[in-house]
């Protein structure tokens, strides 16, 4: 963490306190912690989004309130007391009568609902997902990461492996690696077919399996989604895979700096129509900006956000049976795809004379 990271998320703070007159701000989501921290991570109950600290902005400083389980952790592995934030350590049970003390008095904003604060949950998505260059740094590493743990796990995959097994694999790979699988989902055969959001059962595969990975770390997250299938790809999956390429590549293609979201997402309704598919994207959402959450927003007609050089993003375009998925940062002159595999096989898409490649179900013969 460089002091110029933390420096302008202190001022962003500062500004959207003044953008409201308020003067302390609460922070208690994981997220949010991790953005306010430059990576640190303060959470145990992985299924929960709140934080087992709390950060505390006012005009005298920088608090940090935790019980006395959590601080010496928060201290020594995550280097908060280095960072500046003054500790006030509590018994367990203190926690919440510490933090009205130090905020007592004070017109208060919080990331969550507080008794007495002023709710401002939703503009932190808009604060996380400008990436500093010190988290599209952490971001392209996290991202090779995730690449190369679904590249182990899916060519592991076998026929009578269960979903529970294959699951397993992906997931020992990610946290092989310091990566947490906070979404880890496995369909095998008719059940690529019947859902979106597979959680993995005891199934037992046949021939054709999706694999898909959200993975964390430093509190960002990437996501990405690979498909294999055992013998030739019968004709109209392929054809399905095809077409879902030509979406994902259509609004990689169009996410590009100036170019407002929902602009990105009506390129993408138009390349379902246009592959024969028009009513596929009502089944499922399409993605968007990724940072501290696996989709900082949804994507949709109305989102009026500009798309900028250094935001990442993830769309995942669905057709019954097929999917495509890759999370992509925004260059000054072009996109990287940044979950992007080494020997695996592609469907070359030209979109206006620029050739984007998207990855092609794996097919063992």
């Amino acid at each position: 963490m460089e002091t110029r990271e933390l420096d302008v998320k202190l001022a962003a703070a500062g500004d959207l306190l003044r953008e409201h007159r308020l003067e302390a701000l609460l922070i208690q989501r994981v997220p949010n912690f991790a953005w306010a921290t430059c990576g640190a991570s303060a959470y145990v109950n992985t299924a929960s989004d709140e934080s087992v600290a709390s950060l505390l902005l006012t005009p005298t400083g920088r608090h940090l309130i935790t019980n006395n389980n959590e601080a010496p952790r928060l201290e020594q592995d995550e280097g908060l007391t280095a960072q500046g934030w003054e500790f006030h350590i509590t018994e367990w049970h203190e926690v919440s009568e510490k933090i009205d003390a130090l905020s007592h008095g004070l017109q208060l904003g919080a990331d969550c609902p507080y008794p007495g604060a002023l709710d401002l949950r939703r503009a932190f998505p808009r604060l996380r997902m400008n990436l500093l260059p010190q988290e599209q740094a952490r971001m392209k590493s996290l991202a090779g990461m995730c690449a190369e743990a679904m590249d182990r796990a899916i060519r592991s995959v076998q026929p009578g492996m269960t979903e529970h097994e294959i699951a397993a694999r992906l997931g020992a790979e990610a946290l092989r690696q310091g990566v947490l699988p906070i979404v880890n989902l496995i369909a095998t055969d008719d059940r690529v077919t019947s859902f979106r959001h597979p959680l993995p059962t005891s199934k037992v595969m046949e021939k054709y399996a999706m694999l898909v990975l959200c993975g964390r770390r430093h509190g960002l997250v990437c996501s990405v989604t690979r498909l294999i299938h055992f013998g030739r790809l019968p004709e109209d999956l392929r054809r399905r895979a095809q077409a879902v390429a030509e979406i994902d590549a259509a609004m990689i293609a169009a996410t590009r700096p100036g170019q407002r979201v929902n602009q990105v997402f009506r390129t993408g309704l138009a390349a379902y129509a246009k592959a024969g598919f028009p009513n596929e994207w009502r089944m499922h959402h399409q993605g968007g900006p990724a940072g501290y959450e696996p989709r900082e927003f949804v994507a949709t007609d109305e989102t009026q956000d500009l798309v900028r050089v250094g935001q990442a993003y993830a769309w995942n375009p669905t057709i019954t049976g097929a999917k495509s998925e890759d999370t992509i940062m925004i260059g000054p002159e072009r996109n990287e795809t940044l979950t992007a595999m080494a020997d695996w096989p592609a469907i070359e898409v030209s979109i206006d004379g620029q050739k984007v490649s998207r990855p092609a179900v794996l097919e063992i013969l």
